[in-house]
């Protein structure tokens, strides 16, 4: 029951584009009041928000999607990522940053640690070493603050790709710390980010053969107001350059990556905020 009411609070977070937080936990408590003691397929979840009539379905879960045989969705506290078991890497992870979780007094703990959660061969620290290349989080440590576990989890190997340290420390970091910013402006963001693999066989490390990706991408949708979206491409390679040259719109990420993101919008309103590079809106 435990795993089902996480993965509501996940699925159902997408309410709340269309109406106020408040709603949202309405809407959950409702749900959750009736769910019966053994927990049903994934696929017989279906409800309808009493406000806008959009259905939510569970299998809407996540608000990225791609389904490719051999992945494997790990929900955390404060992320879920899609496991790419092939490449030893995520495909994607994706969460929801709040106002309130952009601070916090947990240190960061530096503590990498291969994810007991996937199955052997699996990425391991070993791999890194020595490899010229750093452990990227996807889901940030800054954004982990708030607390113990959640910063605990984020370094999990899981959470983590190869990626080009001048990357990692420059123009990566900037942008999670943008997106720290537009989260204490407008409340909270929904984010998804991951590796662009371009080559059918590219660059690996370690014994293990973690992928080297080509490029990185994040969204980031803000529900505040009229919903608005931006993506962001970065080759893995050293850059210094603006915010606005990462630019790209979600309708191009999606096309360099096959994912889908945002399902629970309205499509016409999807389809507005996918189409936009407008870095001056936020």
């Amino acid at each position: 029951m435990k795993k089902m009411k996480k993965l509501l609070l996940l699925l159902f977070a997408g309410v709340c584009v269309a109406c106020q937080s408040d709603q949202t936990e309405r809407i959950l408590a409702q749900i959750i009041s009736v769910l019966p003691e053994e927990e049903p397929a994934v696929e017989e979840i279906l409800t309808a928000d009493a406000d806008t009539g959009i259905i939510v379905q569970a299998t809407d879960y996540p608000f990225c999607v791609r389904e490719v045989e051999g992945d494997q969705i790990l929900l955390r506290g404060s992320y879920a990522v899609c496991y790419d078991a092939a490449n030893k890497i995520p495909r994607w992870v994706e969460w929801i940053l709040t106002a309130e979780h952009t601070t916090g007094n947990q240190p960061r703990l530096n503590n990498f640690l291969p994810d007991e959660d996937v199955a052997e061969p699996r990425a391991e620290l070993a791999d890194y070493k020595g490899s010229g290349f750093d452990r990227g989080h996807m889901c940030p440590a800054g954004d982990n603050k708030w607390g113990y576990e959640p910063m605990r989890e984020s370094f999990l190997l899981t959470n983590v790709c190869p990626q080009d340290q001048n990357l990692n420390s420059g123009d990566w970091n900037e942008l999670e710390s943008q997106c720290r910013e537009w989260a204490k402006q407008y409340g909270e963001l929904y984010i998804a980010c991951g590796p662009i693999l371009r080559k059918a066989k590219g660059r690996t490390i370690g014994k293990n053969r973690v992928r080297v990706p080509e490029a990185f991408f994040k969204v980031v949708l803000c529900p505040s107001g009229t919903p608005k979206a931006l993506g962001f491409i970065y080759e893995n390679k050293p850059c210094n350059r603006p915010l606005s040259a990462y630019v790209v719109t979600v309708d191009e990420v999606e096309r360099q990556t096959g994912l889908d993101f945002f399902p629970f919008l309205d499509k016409a309103v999807e389809a507005q905020v996918e189409a936009s590079a407008r870095l001056e809106d936020w």
